[in-house]
């Protein structure tokens, strides 16, 4: 199959790019664990080739762009197949292990501290929500540092929870088997920093993704116990089922302590108020920094992965108020529910000037053209990805 950008010459490599891109994804196959496999189309056989007919004066941005648009596929790939696998395959020693392999194959430095590393550091919110969980829990920390980086340090966290039962506050059964999804987060992380390392972006990222499931049994954490954090602050648990901003708060207070980070953004399957609001459309976007939320908007718009900015006032602070601790982790009202999620994050982010969390929730899983069910998008990768590189040619 050919496909003729001769005259397109001037937008060719932004529509090579996403072609290959595209034509690598369609061919995703969802049936993972099924004993028998249908046949896919021809145009996804080994045999199978795609040319890209441009102009001679086009041809080297051409098959640069050729390139990075297969190596986006193939990291979006493997992501959708983390986001799909379910929790007896996935599990917060997945993750690391995930990563692990990734650095090792793609050149960047992976650290990950286990659950008595966890205790000794403090990361009391992260252990109170793996309480109930017979798998112990993770802090995985990867960093890409290429010696030609240049403009910010970019810091990356995402939730991580493997299997989210809801805890004490259980959820509804009928939805509950969509619960694998809920690393949606980590898995947008895992795939940008793999990415940026294959593409060799001169940026310096730091991801952390705080792993664990939220499960139930006689250790669980409960309604109303208070329960510390990395932070420092005692956080009083309104709600088990609120449990992704539990493990963030960690994250987020150990990456601004311990790495700095120029820009921080934040990306969870949070809650599902977003997805009231938003549908299945886009992802809301909470910052305080008008220029940080044009640049992600901006970017979410280029690359399709669409977000829409919601207010992070102070007017909804009072909400947070706990009466035996320093916060509460859920307001207890049939309203504003990512607004006051994201503001409880705001607590743990001790006053980033340029901090953005994105909940994903109506966009990490989601209806596709590959099942009948909903499926794992690899929501953010390309988001993000983007916009690292808009930084890079800022800086230069």
């Amino acid at each position: 199959m050919a496909v003729d950008f001769t005259q397109t010459e001037h937008a060719a490599p932004h529509l090579l790019e996403a072609a290959a891109t595209g034509a690598l994804t369609g061919g995703y196959n969802l049936a993972l664990y099924k004993t028998e496999q249908n046949g896919q189309s021809a145009f996804f056989s080994e045999a199978a080739t795609l040319d890209f007919l441009v102009s001679e004066n086009a041809r080297n941005p051409a098959e640069t762009a050729v390139r990075r648009g297969q190596a986006t596929a193939e990291t979006q790939l493997r992501i959708m197949d983390l986001g799909n696998a379910p929790s007896n395959y996935k599990n917060p020693q997945t993750l690391a292990d995930w990563a692990v392999a990734s650095g090792q194959r793609f050149g960047y430095d992976v650290q990950v501290f286990d659950k008595q590393q966890l205790a000794e550091m403090g990361a009391h919110a992260l252990l109170a929500v793996n309480k109930g969980s017979a798998s112990p829990p993770a802090l995985i920390v990867l960093e890409y540092k290429p010696s030609n980086a240049t403009g910010p340090k970019v810091g990356l966290v995402g939730k991580g929870v493997t299997f989210d039962t809801g805890g004490i506050s259980i959820k509804d059964s009928n939805n509950m088997h969509l619960m694998k999804s809920d690393m949606g987060g980590a898995a947008a992380v895992l795939g940008t920093v793999e990415l940026a390392a294959k593409l060799q972006l001169p940026v310096h990222i730091i991801g952390v993704i705080p792993a664990t499931e939220n499960s139930v049994d006689g250790e669980s954490t409960k309604p109303g116990d208070v329960i510390g954090s990395y932070a420092g602050k005692t956080i009083e648990v309104i709600d088990t089922d609120a449990e992704g901003r539990l493990i963030l708060a960690d994250a987020l207070a150990y990456i601004v302590r311990n790495h700095r980070p120029d820009v921080l953004i934040d990306l969870a399957t949070l809650t599902g108020s977003v997805i009231g609001t938003l549908g299945y459309v886009a992802a809301g976007l909470f910052t305080a920094n008008d220029d940080l939320a044009a640049a992600l908007l901006r970017t979410g718009e280029a690359t399709g992965e669409k977000l829409w900015r919601l207010p992070l006032w102070d007017d909804y602070k009072d909400d947070l108020k706990s009466d035996v601790a320093d916060v509460k982790n859920y307001h207890g009202k049939p309203f504003a529910g990512a607004i006051m999620g994201a503001k409880f994050l705001e607590v743990f982010t001790d006053k980033h000037p340029a901090w953005a969390h994105l909940d994903i929730a109506g966009t990490a899983f989601n209806d596709s053209e590959f099942g009948s069910q909903k499926n794992a998008t690899a929501y953010g990768v390309r988001l993000l990805t983007a916009y690292l590189s808009g930084l890079v040619t800022m800086s230069q």
